[in-house]
């Protein structure tokens, strides 16, 4: 083996030339990756909505304008919503519960029993509410406060 020298796999030394080729074409693409990544990141940027148009509609998600209807309750009663951007019970929890707890009609907000204490892997609330409760209101207030894809849980 030759020190000093670049070699190829297969122990045989490469030119000086096809040397400097090799770290031309490794700059180059380096480049077109940097560009590709900049173009991307300006796309998102410039119109971050663009990620969720295209995404069907649910029951409180956000998008560019949703059609929402007015689920007021007439009785009073429980249910349980899901909230995935929900990821910890000491700061997430008591946000989503100020949250709910805000909205007409609702009387308590719990969080769903978890499979061990201290680790959130069941994202839900249980909402207790009286007559007059808007659901939907409920879940734009979510959706409002960063909990974007919240949504009723048949």
């Amino acid at each position: 083996m030759l020190v000093g020298r670049e070699t190829s796999p297969d122990d045989t030394p490469f030119h000086p030339l096809v040397c400097q080729g090799l770290k031309i074409m490794r700059a180059t693409v380096y480049v077109i990756a940097a560009i590709a990544a900049a173009g991307i990141m300006y796309v998102i940027a410039s119109n971050p909505n663009s990620l969720t148009e295209d995404r069907p509609q649910v029951l409180g998600s956000s998008g560019a304008s949703p059609a929402v209807t007015s689920a007021v309750m007439s009785e009073a009663g429980t249910l349980t919503l899901s909230v995935p951007e929900m990821h910890c019970q000491f700061a997430c929890f008591p946000k989503v519960k100020e949250t709910l707890e805000g909205a007409t009609g609702v009387d308590e907000v719990t969080l769903a029993a978890q499979s061990e204490e201290g680790v959130l892997d069941n994202r839900q609330v249980i909402v207790k509410y009286e007559p007059g409760f808007d659901l939907n209101a409920a879940i734009a207030s979510l959706a409002s406060a960063g909990y974007k894809d919240s949504q009723l849980v048949p």
